[in-house]
């Protein structure tokens, strides 16, 4: 026999804010992503129109950003080059501190792009497939095994090194490599990259699960936020929803609280559950957050940080147009 409850009058709208956040993230990064390619066009075609950076593209350098982080604990000193990438992965960290694991959940374009997969994958075969426990269990410490690997290597360079190397034409240029390497996609990573975007059709965020470092710091770092996805046993009907909607199949009906590291902080169990104050996501067990005030803090911290950098001059990577004229060209042939 259920329990009684008492239903939900109304949908909490969590999904419509997030995939709204989601989404103006996600344009935001396919119009720096053109702005980009077109500032790299001046000077590989004559006569192109001129275009500035946008310096945003270095929220695509983690390690860059990683490694500008370390510099500057170390020193003090702010890097010149690349310091809107260790700007936006400071904000990110913020996020996660602060408000779970949301850059994963609510900014990231790779999040959204692999969201969006496995629910095209969920309405066209009416389902998702999940690797069998043992399997999923195994594959689960690579990413931690990758950012164990870029953390030994940012932790054992000191902060003379880090910024010699960001002089030089491979660091200074690593956003140009960067797109250089999706413009000429050799087989092999044409192949790996296919198999995970198919991957993802079927298994949800198969990259963002097993593999994606980014998502493993953010995720240790989540542990410390105080919000936690709340269940109130009391007015829990067991309909094992949440558990069912969670993209990382936590077992949100069996916990009181959901600890781990693998929330995004996406609130779909939330959004998914029929009984009224039955799951919420809580500050200290206790204060109910909103999906409005989530997604005005997610956009608070990005938009304080960027300000604040632009504002102290410390956004933009102070390179002249005559080191792009000179080092684009012979891009490929730059190595570290």
């Amino acid at each position: 026999m259920h329990k009684p409850y008492t239903r939900r009058t109304s949908p909490d709208g969590s999904q419509t804010i997030r995939r709204a956040v989601q989404f103006s993230f996600l344009a935001l990064n396919l119009w720096i992503g053109v702005e980009f390619y077109l500032f790299i066009r001046q000077f590989e075609v004559p006569g192109a129109a001129f275009r500035e950076r946008p310096p945003g593209v270095e929220g695509w350098l983690p390690i860059a950003g990683l490694l500008n982080l370390k510099a500057f604990l170390t020193s003090g000193e702010i890097p010149l080059i690349h310091p809107a990438a260790m700007v936006l992965i400071g904000a990110f960290l913020a996020m996660s501190l602060l408000l779970r694991r949301s850059f994963c959940g609510w900014v990231c374009p790779v999040g959204t792009f692999s969201e969006q997969l496995w629910k095209l994958g969920r309405q066209t075969f009416r389902r998702t497939w999940s690797l069998p426990r043992w399997l999923d269990l195994t594959l689960r410490p690579l990413k931690y095994l990758l950012l164990a690997f870029f953390g030994f290597a940012a932790v054992m360079m000191p902060a003379e090194a880090i910024d010699a190397f960001m002089r030089t034409p491979y660091g200074a240029l690593a956003d140009v490599k960067m797109l250089d390497f999706f413009r000429n996609l050799s087989i092999v990573s044409a192949i790996v990259l296919a198999i995970l975007i198919l991957g993802s059709v079927f298994i949800k965020n198969l990259w963002c699960r097993y593999l994606c470092p980014y998502g493993a710091l953010t995720g240790i770092v989540a542990l410390l936020s105080p919000l936690r996805i709340t269940r109130v046993p009391d007015k829990c009907i067991d309909c094992a929803k949440c558990a069912h909607a969670c993209p990382s199949d936590l077992p949100v009906d069996k916990l009181i609280q959901i600890r781990s590291a693998e929330c995004v902080g996406c609130l779909e169990c939330v959004s998914s559950c029929p009984a009224e104050g039955a799951l919420d996501l809580r500050a200290f067990a206790r204060r109910r957050i909103s999906p409005l005030v989530m997604a005005a803090g997610v956009c608070a911290i990005f938009l304080i940080a960027a300000g604040l950098a632009q504002a102290t001059g410390h956004w933009q990577s102070p390179i002249p147009a005559a080191f792009y004229a000179k080092w684009i060209p012979m891009i490929q042939s730059l190595s570290h």
